[in-house]
């Protein structure tokens, strides 16, 4: 069975049902957005980083389609930062039903390869969306590849969050939240922060408060 789990040919099947799921949990979820002024960047076209936490990587499809249904919206593709291990590539196979891109790299596998990939995307007007905490915690702790990211590209971080009312919370490192269909949504836009190219060190840490701002509203706004 291990065996078979393991299998490319398994793992490519799981990941289309997985997106698939995914896909219609989403769309038969009733969404509000809060802090709609905080994506006319983006919808405008501008290049961004849209940065979250890992425990919420299902769900965060949708600021994508809440952009896109933005008046006048004209976004940017979206590419997702996601490890080069096995759920990894599982997780990024499943963000391609959203036609959301994929780089691959992590905090400890491509890193610098993952970075200038990035970099040269945001340089090229796209924009890309990565949890600062993935794939393996510690939970709600920011690595600095997101300041550093943002400093040296010279683009914005959109700090986000989602949540539903019909959810599974996993019991993996992160409690990551999977969502049931027919629930409730709503997704949390903070404002959009500047990063000095001289001063990164000093934006980590309100990039991470952020973060966990537009978390704990999105908790607040939507209980189970």
């Amino acid at each position: 069975m291990k065996r078979l789990v393991r299998h490319p040919a398994a793992q490519a099947v799981f990941a289309w049902l997985l997106g698939l799921y995914l896909r219609f949990a989403l769309r038969t979820t009733r969404w509000r957005l809060e802090g709609a002024e905080h994506l006319g960047g983006l919808a405008a076209g501008a290049p961004h980083i849209v940065a979250f936490w890992h425990e919420r990587l299902p769900l965060m499809p949708q600021i994508w389609r809440a952009t896109h249904l933005l008046p006048g919206a004209r976004p940017p593709r979206g590419h997702v930062l996601i490890s080069g291990h096995r759920d990894g590539r599982l997780i990024g196979a499943a963000m391609r039903h959203f036609n959301l891109a994929v780089v691959s790299g992590s905090s400890s596998r491509g890193a610098a390869a993952a970075m200038l990939r990035l970099a040269e995307l945001l340089r090229g007007g796209e924009a890309i969306a990565i949890t600062p905490d993935g794939p393996r915690g510690p939970r709600r702790q920011a690595a600095p590849g997101v300041a550093q990211l943002a400093a040296l590209a010279g683009v914005p971080v959109l700090p986000c969050a989602a949540q539903t009312s019909r959810r599974l919370v996993l019991r993996s490192w992160d409690r990551m939240v999977v969502p049931w269909p027919f629930g409730q949504g709503v997704i949390v836009c903070r404002p959009a922060m500047i990063v000095n190219r001289q001063d990164w060190r000093t934006a980590l840490p309100l990039i991470e408060d952020a973060m966990s701002a537009a978390a704990d509203q999105a908790d607040r706004l939507c209980p189970a």
